[in-house]
């Protein structure tokens, strides 16, 4: 399993559009197999600022596998408006630190 962490600046003006881009996008991501879970959070202090995070079974499941399936050109389409206010996108791997 990898986890994929995108951090996104995005406008207090264009937050809603965000949101419903993500909405849209979620819907492919349920539905695809090599993702196992995903979360959209917003900064509390500094609401500009969002984290998705990404469970994908494999860096290749998701780099391979999600980036050449069918539903890839959905999930992007609803997401690419957005795309030059990436802070950082990066997939990371879980240590032995973690809550039980």
């Amino acid at each position: 399993m990898v986890v994929e962490y995108i951090r996104y600046s995005i406008a207090p003006e264009r937050a809603a559009e965000f949101e419903q881009g993500y909405q849209r996008a979620a819907k492919v991501l349920a539905q695809a197999a090599e993702c196992l879970s995903y979360e959209l959070s917003k900064g509390v202090e500094e609401p500009q600022h969002y984290i998705l995070r990404i469970e994908w079974k494999s860096l290749e499941e998701h780099e391979q596998g999600f980036r050449n399936s069918p539903g890839f050109q959905e999930f992007f389409a609803a997401v690419r408006p957005f795309f030059n206010e990436i802070d950082e996108m990066k997939h990371y791997g879980r240590t032995a630190v973690a809550s039980a």
